[in-house]
Formats: C-alpha cells, structure tokens, sequence
C-alpha cells in the first residue's frame, strides 16, 4: 500500500510537472533563506557566549552628569577599577582592557598593529581566551610583557620559537620601550567583541610609562569588567558606588558641578544590548528585523505550497470518488494525501540543504563574518529544517485529505463537485497574506536605500576628498615630516590634528560663559590643532576669526566653538558669544570665532557641542590634502619622506572619506541583507502567484473558451481574469501600509538626520506590487484568452 502510495505521488509531479517544479523550488527557496537568516541570528546571539564566567561579569560604565547634560560612558575612570575590587569584598576580580593601536618593530621589519590591547594580569582568569604558550596566571603579570597569537608571531619571527624574544613598541605614550614575548595566545573566536592581534601588560603603564595611572579618577579611558563572587545581589552592591565615589572623588565632583553615577552592565548584553559601545556591536532591533523577515519568507514559502498544494487537490476529485466506490477508506485517502505532500516538502526539503550549502560561502563572504564553517558543521538547524519542512508538508495535507475525502462518490462522478466558498476563501485570504508581507518589504526596501542614499549625499560640512591621514604619534621627528611634506608639490596642504572626522574625537569637561555670564559646566567635543585647520579641512566661519600665528595668545588662550555651542550656552547669535572666557584642560582664555556646525561623527549622532583650541604638539593625526591625479605616485613619494624622517615608524595611511564612511559599514550591511532578502521574498511570492495563476487559468478554461465564442475580446478576457487577483493586491495594500509605516518609522528613529516617510514611497511600493502581480497573471491570462476556444471546449 505504502509502495502505490508512492507511485501515484510521483505520477502526479510528473503530470503536473511544470507546476510540481514551482511549488518546490518556491518551498526550497524559502527554507534555505530562512536557514541563512537563522545561522546569522544564531551567530549574532551568541557572542561572548564561550566564556565560562560570563553571567558573573559585568562591564563597569559611567553617568558624568553636569548643569548642561548627562554624558552616558561606556567605561569608568582610569582608578575605579582597581579601588572597587580593594574595597567590596563582593569583587573578584577586575580587569581593564584599552584599545592601542601600536608601531610595533623586530629589527629591520616594521607592523602597525591596530589590534592590540593592554589588560591587566588576572585577563586570563576572567575571559576563556585559549592560551597556548606561557602560564596565565604569570603571562601578563610583570611590566614590558607581550601575548601574540600564533599569526602575528610568525609576522615578526617567522616559524621561531618567540618565547622570550623581544620586540620595540611605541605610540603616544610608550617611547619605543623593548617587551619581552611572554605567551601565545590563540586567534579569538569571530564571535568574540574582542580580538586582539598583540596584549601587553597593564603594569607597564602604573610600573613605568603612567605611573599615577591607578590614581586618575578623570580620564575615562579603557573599558573595565569586574568579576563578582557568587550569589551577589547586583543591585544591591551598585547601591554602595555613591558612597564610593563620595569617598574617593567628592571633593573633585563638587569643585567641577558635577556628579558621577557608576553602573554595571551584564557582560552577555553588551555587544547586542547596550547603546554605549565605542567598539565591535552589534543591534537587537537588527535581529528582531532579520527574525522577522525570516518568518516572513518561510510564511511566504508556506502560503505558495498551501495554496498549490489545494488547489491542485480539486483535480483529485474523481480519483477519490472512484477509490471510494471500489472500497478506499476515508483515513486510507487522508493519509495518503497527506504522505504525498510529505513527498514533496521532503524534496523541496532535500533541494534546501544542497541550495544552502552553494550559498554559505557566497553569504558568508557578503554579511563579512565566519558564521559557520560550513553547512553540516550546523545539525541541529539541519533537523529543525526538517522537522519543519514536516510540519509544513503535514498542514498543506491537512485539508485535501480531510475536505476531498468526506464528499460523496456519487456526486462526485456525476461532475456536481464543487469545494465551497471555504475553499476559494482560504486561497484568496493566503494570497493577502503573501502580498501584505512583499509590499511591506517592497516599502522597507525603498525605505533603507533612500536613507542609505541620505546619509552618503548628506553635505557634511568640512572637505574629506583627497585627504590622506597619517598617524604619526607624538614624536619628536613628526614636524619635520610636515615640512617635508609640504614641499611636495602634489600636496596642496598639511594640518596635524587630535582628531579626525569620523575616526576619533577628546570628549573635555569644561567651563564657558554663557549668556548669563556665569560659567557653564560642559562636556565638549575638543579638537586640539595646529594653525592650518580650519583652512585645510575648509571650515565655514560664521563670527570672529580663523587662528593666526600673527596673535601670539591663540596658541595658549583662544577658542573657537560651533552653532550647536553657541545655542547650549544660550546665545542668541554667533556675534553674541564672542569674547566669552573659558576654562579648559588647563588652558584659560576666550571665545575668538564661531564655525558652522559641521558632521565630525556619523549622521546616526546629532552634532555636539564642540570646541577647537590650538596645541603647540597639534596632535597626532597628519592629514594632507592632495591635487594631483596620479594619487598612487603621490603616495609613494609621502612614503619616501616618512622613510627618512622616521626611518624606525612603519608607513601607515588610509583616506578620510573612506574611514568616514566605514562609520556606517553596520548599516549598509544591514540594508544589503534586508534588501536583498526582500527581494528573494519577492520572487518567492511570485513563483507562488505564477502557479496559482496558471492553474486558475487552467480551470476557468471552459468559462473563457464560452466567453471568446460568445465573442469576447482578448482584452476583456485579460482584464476579467487580471481583475480578481488585483482587488487581493489592493488589499493587502491597505493591510500593508499601516504595518510598514510604524516599523519603518521606528527603524528610522535610530538615525538624527534621516529621511521623511513621504506618500510616494508607498505609491511607489503599491505601483511595484501591482506590476509584479499584474505581469505575473497577465502572462497566464493572455496565454489563456489567445488559446483556440474550440480547442478548450473540446478538453472539457
């Protein structure tokens, strides 16, 4: 019995074959999307997730909160760390990690290493980072000592041995100093917020380089966990930070008008859960996105075969009048209509693995992560793809096994078969469905590119093209490098800065006269830079006066602030804040110029205030500007000078209006995948409608070929048969909508300078959608109408 079963379930797909093909295909199509999706959702989730202590781990972040704002911190002061695990019995343990980047040199050869970190002794203790070589309680422990993973070892000695070997590192705070390699540590998994190429000791800053480093209770620098004892009430213990603080920083809080709140973040929320992260992150609402799109296309997938699967089944109904005369059973037909559809899930099921498994490294390669080393690497989705693709097969054969096979032989083989207005209701209601999830994706679609469009066409405010930036770190030789550059004809400027747009800015508490003339405490975006500033990166003065080395005060008592300042302070022009005193990081002077607002972060973030002093070290950034053509050759002749000014520095470089754009790098990522799988569920959604289409065409056969003799034309016959599947697109429209202008809406939230929800881009959705149903049908109608009627009559 089993054995004819399936006999008669391939002879079907191959009558039908044509159809059999889509309703696969479709089905596959959309579990092998979903399994994608799901593998990245897996992926996303489980950051972190490998550390064995990780619920006990708690990253300590910061509230600086002063008259004028709250600044909202992703890491403590520089001290605390150390202080809280002396003074709470309920600390195990504390680490700090603080991001470095590092000229790193072994004799002649010469890295630049922007992985690197420094941590102190107990990292290895709290984090299950594998290592490899050295003893983890010691590795870290003594000044000058540094942990390669095995890559960068063999970057700097080849296939040696590089235990106990040295090396010369340097940046801004350590002087070419000589560290020991003290242990190997194995790459850090791709699904970990830190990876670092190169560790050194954090003893080498309090022993050495910064002594007073574990008494700065100011500078808010690397990011510290603690570790905390078993069974400790969090809350509770945050309760005691105030006292803490008053403790160690009360004097300081109220000479500054300032209040400091100190709190603790769980260690597994931080990559996907916080929105203070400076480093890797990831978005929650980006996973909701992806898990519902997920759904929306194995929804879309289920509907196309459902709706195939029973309006193939009317076809069946003489075969089951005829097995029923000779003796079939009622639960006999059930199960095999449903074992029959079984079948087909388990092929599309079959064609889902073996299409996931072409596209792994295609997608992989897309999104830019290591999600899975491939596809049987992931069993587990594997069996809940097919216990799924069961689940499917079992539903789509629900209602063919139970509605076909209660109708009575008799009627049935006398041709008054008819399946109800149920029938034909459930199809119509699927089909809505189907079409509300593909215009509320056409709409997010139109949505993401233009906001994406926004955001690169957005007019920053300053000059990005043809810079180059160079990292030159606080040496000595890097104003001679300026020189020398300048000299180049190609270059047609040079600036040393602290900051650049888009890659790093000072965050200053400071004191400004505001328009009550009382001094305001604020937190301010400061850029420290020499006198060609303003010039080489082409700032709009809108008050006041650029720095002139012709005033011999700008370099020690001048500032100049933009609009956004001016407004905080509560001037009412920028003429009005002119003259104002100010106190910052020292330095004690007045306001000389006001500069229009101009985007020096991303345009996820709203301007700041912000404020730009003179330093006589400028910084350490050199950008320079280029005008020539052949950038290549300009380039190397940059490289030629670096190579004898700093003969012992690694040549580093990148562009501005790159690293600028790399801010949105998440995003765009974001709107490729959506974008993308939007489409894919488009097509789903069309090769659903393609088959239903052609299998109604293929039952209103006689209805048309009456129609044609009665003298119908092929347009009327078009438009009739076009007709009914356009009032199911009109409204799933309205369902549509509604839903996608509330998710759009909140997605777009997430930006400060975003584009408005305008009428057109619905208009726009539902014109697409029509087009893509009315192409779809139309291609059936008018095959269906241009067919011989005597033909159709005949069959029928």
């Amino acid at each position: 019995m089993f054995k004819n079963y399936i006999k008669i379930a391939f002879r079907n797909l191959w009558r039908r074959r044509g159809l059999s093909a889509i309703n696969i295909t479709g089905l596959a199509v959309g579990l092998s999307a979903t399994f994608l999706i799901v593998l990245y959702i897996s992926f996303e989730l489980s950051y972190d997730s490998f550390h064995s202590k990780k619920a006990d781990i708690y990253r300590l972040i910061a509230d600086v909160e002063v008259p004028s704002d709250v600044l909202e911190i992703d890491r403590p002061a520089l001290a605390v760390p150390t202080h809280l695990k002396d003074d709470f019995e309920e600390i195990e343990d504390a680490v700090r990690i603080m991001g470095l980047s590092l000229a790193v040199r072994n004799g002649d050869l010469k890295f630049k290493e922007e992985d690197a970190v420094a941590v102190d002794a107990s990292f290895f203790d709290m984090f299950d980072y594998n290592l490899l070589q050295g003893d983890k309680a010691t590795v870290l422990q003594e000044p000058y000592s540094v942990v390669l993973t095995p890559e960068t070892s063999k970057r700097y000695f080849g296939s040696e041995n590089s235990i106990g070997k040295t090396i010369k590192i340097q940046n801004e705070d350590i002087n070419d100093l000589t560290f020991t390699v003290t242990g190997i540590m194995e790459q850090a998994p791709q699904n970990s917020r830190f990876r670092p190429e190169l560790l050194i000791s954090f003893s080498t800053y309090f022993n050495g380089v910064i002594p007073n480093i574990n008494d700065m209770w100011g500078t808010y620098d690397p990011e510290a966990f603690v570790l905390l004892n078993p069974n400790v009430d969090v809350l509770k213990l945050q309760s005691k930070f105030p006292a803490f603080l008053e403790k160690y920083t009360g004097d300081q809080m109220r000479q500054e008008k300032s209040l400091v709140t100190l709190k603790m973040e769980p260690f597994t929320d931080v990559y996907l859960h916080s929105n203070r992260n400076q480093g890797v992150s990831g978005d929650i609402n980006s996973i909701y996105i992806f898990s519902i799109i997920a759904l929306f296309i194995l929804l879309i997938a289920c509907i196309n075969f459902v709706n195939l699967t029973t309006a193939r089944s009317v076809e069946r109904a003489k075969e089951v009048g005829v097995r029923k005369v000779i003796g079939a059973e009622k639960n006999q037909l059930s199960k095999q209509f449903i074992g029959e559809s079984i079948i087909i899930v388990l092929l599309a099921f079959l064609l889902s693995v073996f299409l996931s498994g072409l596209a792994l490294p295609a997608f992989k390669e897309f999104i830019g992560k290591e999600i899975s080393s491939g596809i049987l690497s992931n069993p587990g989705y594997i069996f809940i793809l097919f216990i799924t693709s069961l689940l499917i097969g079992v539903l789509a054969g629900i209602y063919p096994a139970f509605v076909l096979s209660s109708f009575k032989p008799v009627n049935v083989l006398k041709g008054n078969f008819s399946t109800g207005s149920s029938g034909i209701l459930l199809r119509k209601g699927l089909v809505i469905a189907q079409f509300t999830i593909s215009i509320t994706l056409i709409i997010g679609t139109i949505v993401i590119y233009n906001q994406m469009g926004h955001m690169s066409n957005q007019e920053l405010g300053f000059n990005k093209d043809h810079v180059v930036v160079l990292e030159t770190g606080y040496i000595p030789e890097r104003k001679a490098l300026q020189q020398k550059l300048n000299e180049i004809p190609e270059i047609k400027s040079t600036s040393y800065t602290s900051s650049v747009p888009g890659v790093k800015n000072n965050i200053a508490y400071s004191l400004i006269e505001d328009s009550t003339n009382e001094q305001l405490a604020v937190h301010i975006d400061a850029f420290f830079v020499d006198y060609d500033y303003m010039d080489q990166y082409g700032l709009k003065l809108l008050a006041g006066r650029s720095f002139s080395k012709a005033f011999a005060s700008d370099s020690t008592a001048a500032m100049i602030i933009n609009e956004r300042a001016v407004k905080l302070l509560g001037y009412v022009s920028p003429e009005d804040a002119l003259g104002a005193s100010f106190s910052q990081w020292g330095k004690q002077g007045e306001i000389i110029g006001v500069v229009k607002d101009f985007h020096f972060k991303s345009l996820e973030e709203k301007i700041n205030p912000m404020s730009i002093t003179v330093s006589e070290a400028g910084g350490d950034f050199l950008s320079v500007t280029i005008q020539s053509n052949d950038m290549s050759k300009t380039i190397a002749a940059i490289e030629t000078e670096w190579n004898k000014v700093m003969p012992t520095n690694p040549f580093n470089y990148y562009f501005l209006d790159e690293a600028f754009d790399r801010q949105y790098r998440t995003q765009q990522r974001f709107g490729k995948i959506f974008v993308n799988f939007a489409v894919l569920a488009i097509f789903i959604s069309c090769l659903g409608l393609l088959g239903l289409a052609a299998y109604s065409m293929l039952q209103r056969r006689r209805e048309i070929g009456i129609r044609k003799v009665l003298g119908a034309s092929v347009t009327t016959v078009v438009n009739l048969l076009s007709l009914e599947f356009m009032k199911l697109v009109g409204i799933a429209f309205l369902i549509a909508v509604p839903i996608a202008a509330f998710t759009m809406k909140s997605w777009l939230d997430n930006f400060a300078y975003r584009i408005d929800l305008q009428w057109w881009i619905f208009a726009l959705a539902g014109l697409i959608a029509s087009i893509i149903a009315l192409g779809t049908v139309g291609f059936h109608a008018i095959k269906a109408s241009l067919t011989n009627p005597v033909k159709n009559l005949r069959t029928e």
